[in-house]
């Protein structure tokens, strides 16, 4: 997804007066925050992870703390923090506001996500991979839908 599912609820004409967004972050009306980040899951025998490129709901202080470190070493080694889903995964069921860990990551590399809730389906693929048979079923779904981003590590 090129921006959080937010963006679209913004009028085309009030867009540049209310958002700003780069291709990691986004700020709507300087109080609702963003963070573009990947679901890497597993593929059972391939030595890749599958990549959900997405978006996440971030706190202020949060982002500010991100936006801090955004080029300073070690930056890797924060605590994760919470965050909500912003991007629609029909394959999950509705996946808005899901809570979700971000983990910032080395310089150059977006932040991982991971589901809270360990029971939600996504959180369960992240634990215990997919076939390649389930890549390619979410690779087609996706053609189909063209409402997900795939990237690779």
């Amino acid at each position: 997804m090129k921006a959080p599912l937010a963006v679209t609820a913004i009028p085309l004409d009030e867009f540049e007066k209310r958002v700003v967004i780069t291709p990691d972050q986004c700020v709507i009306d300087g109080r609702d925050f963003y963070l573009r980040g990947r679901f890497l899951v597993p593929i059972i025998g391939l030595g890749e992870p599958f990549v959900w490129g997405v978006w996440a709901e971030i706190s202020s202080k949060n982002f500010i703390r991100a936006n801090d470190l955004w080029n300073e070493s070690g930056r890797e080694n924060e605590p994760a923090f919470p965050s909500w889903l912003n991007t629609e995964l029909p394959l999950f069921g509705n996946t808005i506001n899901v809570e979700v860990g971000v983990q910032t990551q080395v310089i150059g590399r977006r932040p991982h996500f991971t589901v809270s809730d360990p029971d939600h389906p996504l959180a369960i693929e992240q634990r215990h991979g997919i076939t390649l048979e389930r890549v390619e079923e979410i690779a087609e779904m996706i053609l189909h839908s063209g409402k997900a981003e795939i990237s690779t590590p």
